[in-house]
C-alpha cells in the first residue's frame, strides 16, 4: 500500500504545536513556524524547545522530515 505524503505547516512551537509537528514529521514533510527565534533554532538543532524528555529523545533518535 502506497502512503501519500503531505506537506504540512504547523504554527506555534508550544506543547501542542511542537508535539504535533514531530509526530506528523514521521510520515510527512513538516515546516514549523513560531515568532520565538530560540524555539525555531532549537528545533532546527534537533533539540526540544519545550521541557519534555521523551520529545527530546525522539528528536535525537528518529528520522523526521521536519524544519522550522
Amino acid at each position: 500500500m502506497n502512503q501519500i505524503k503531505s506537506k504540512i505547516v504547523v504554527i506555534g512551537l508550544g506543547y501542542v504545536g511542537c508535539s504535533m509537528a514531530v509526530l506528523l514529521a514521521q510520515h510527512n514533510t513538516v515546516v514549523a513556524v513560531d515568532i520565538d527565534k530560540d524555539k525555531v533554532n532549537s528545533l532546527n538543532r534537533r533539540k526540544s524547545p519545550i521541557a519534555d524528555k521523551d520529545l527530546e529523545k525522539f528528536l535525537a533518535n528518529e528520522t523526521l522530515q521536519l524544519s522550522a
